[in-house]
């Protein structure tokens, strides 16, 4: 599918970052991107979001590059996404329909699937109207009800029913993952959950340290369902290690509200590792970006230590640094090659010792086990004379 990217730069942000990983995302989603369409303004045009002028310039494109779609970078109303269809006749999505599009192609298991379809409904529910705007009458009489607000109930009241049928099936599964968190709980067993940016490399660096084979692969949102898997890490004992779905700037609310009976895993984690592609330019912004979301869902408050993975690429050196109070804050890796992971283990196992020791200092003086009372000497009163 040809495919025309259309970005504002409204001088927020890294604009050509951003562009950039909209082609990604358009690829990933299995559009070929022909044009790139660009412009400045201080704010969107309310009817067609880049005004008149740009969009005759991208119907032109559309025209002569024969393209079947138009992608823009950013969040389009219902309204706008409507117009700008009418002005260059061809579908038009924005940047949430395609990464909720690309989610839909990627999730495997039953409750992935879930997710995505209530994130989809969601945002339908909002665009109903514009494939029913050729049934539109008046309305707001007795018998002056037109054909497309009967639909239009019927559509909406569908949706609501299935919206309702998808939340009980999530809140089944998300029952389900808080017995098997008590159960861990139980079992004193440390937990690990791996948060990072899209395309970090979470899920090679999850293969490399469990043996496990789930799925990665150098594109975007690889990874969907949470997987864990428990090892064994020396002093350490055994710790339970999960990989997540990476997170993007502009990360549809829809999808962060469908996913967080997934994300609660790592709500609920005794530590993040928060994998960064340390070959990246911008790997600052999308650092905050992960923190950002992680704020969002509540687990900004989960120790963190900061992998710089794909150090083969950027040309660095494995190493681990200390803060001032010699505690691990970042890891220098690389996944792929295996190079630091020694460095990695010896990280996890340092602050999970460290953490079972706070745990039992947490603890109430009647749980904690008492010292066995010294034994006098035989021969010995209490007095200390024989």
């Amino acid at each position: 599918m040809r495919a025309a990217l259309v970005g504002v730069d409204f001088g927020k942000g890294d604009f050509a970052a951003s562009l950039e990983e909209l082609s990604l995302l358009s690829k990933s989603a299995g559009a070929d991107p022909v044009a790139t369409i660009t412009g400045k303004r201080s704010s969107p045009d309310a009817a067609l979001f880049v005004g008149s002028g740009k969009a005759d310039e991208i119907a032109n494109a559309v025209v002569c590059d024969k393209l079947d779609l138009v992608i823009f970078n950013h969040a389009l109303s219902p309204a706008q996404q409507r117009n700008l269809e009418r002005h260059l006749k061809v579908r038009v999505i924005d940047r949430t329909s395609l990464i909720l599009d690309i989610f839909a192609q990627r999730a495997q298991s039953h409750e992935g699937k879930v997710q995505v379809e209530l994130a989809q409904l969601q945002h339908l529910a909002t665009r109903l109207i514009r494939g029913w705007t050729h049934l539109e009458r008046q309305k707001g009489g007795i018998g002056l009800r037109g054909p497309g607000e009967t639909q239009l109930e019927t559509d909406r009241r569908l949706l609501g029913d299935r919206v309702k049928a998808l939340r009980t099936r999530l809140d089944k599964l998300h029952r389900q993952r808080q017995t098997q968190r008590r159960a861990r709980g139980r079992n004193n067993t440390f937990s690990i959950s791996l948060v990072g940016y899209t395309n970090a490399g979470k899920s090679t660096l999850f293969n490399a340290l469990t043996k496990a084979q789930a799925y990665a692969a150098n594109q975007l949102f690889a990874t969907l369902d949470t997987t864990s898997r428990r090892i064994y890490l020396g002093e350490a004992g055994n710790v339970v290690i999960s990989d997540t779905v990476g997170f993007i700037r502009e990360l549809p609310h829809q999808l962060v509200a469908s996913f967080r009976a997934t994300l609660e895993e790592t709500v609920h984690a005794d530590l993040l590792l928060h994998v960064v592609d340390g070959a990246s330019p911008v790997r600052m912004e999308q650092i905050e970006e992960v923190n950002n979301v992680l704020a969002e869902i509540g687990a900004d408050h989960i120790p963190q230590i900061l992998v710089w993975n794909k150090i083969d690429v950027a040309g660095l050196e494995p190493a681990l640094e200390r803060d001032e109070y010699d505690k691990i804050r970042r890891v220098f890796i690389s996944a792929q090659t295996g190079t630091g992971l020694d460095l990695l283990r010896e990280a996890v196992t340092e602050f999970a010792k460290e953490d079972a020791v706070a745990q039992i200092d947490r603890l109430p003086v009647s749980d904690k086990r008492e010292e066995p009372s010294p034994v006098p000497f035989a021969g010995v009163t209490s007095a200390g004379r024989p």
